[in-house]
């Protein structure tokens, strides 16, 4: 099991899993599934929310860039600019989205963040 260590920058990737996310009105709109991490650089690029369904069944999951995001102390989770609906609406994702980086220009783009890679 992993320990959050609130006296420090860090944190274990187990306990960002399942950590919720607020839009800027503090709505719950998900929570993280899991991260996406480039191998070479080990950067964060994105975080996968998840949201919907019922007992973890049904849920929609959709790739957010990771610098979408902040952590709001009092809100022990994250924040961001991003409404449920944009999730919905955000570009059509599948397992080989990751391997196209048209679909990661895409994705930033529609959410109108700066792509990790430079401009």
């Amino acid at each position: 099991m992993a320990t959050a260590h609130p006296n420090h920058e860090w944190i274990s990737s187990e306990d960002v899993e399942g950590t919720s996310v607020y839009d800027n009105s503090g709505n719950k709109i998900g929570e993280v599934d899991h991260l996406m991490i480039d191998k070479l650089s080990g950067r964060v690029h994105y975080a996968v929310i998840s949201f919907g369904g019922f007992l973890s069944l049904g849920h929609s999951h959709y790739p957010l860039p990771w610098d979408a995001l902040s952590f709001d102390k009092k809100l022990d989770g994250f924040r961001t600019n991003v409404t449920e609906d944009q999730l919905r609406d955000s570009p059509e994702f599948s397992d080989d989205s990751w391997q196209s980086r048209d679909w990661e220009r895409n994705i930033h783009d529609y959410y109108r963040v700066p792509p990790y890679w430079g401009v």
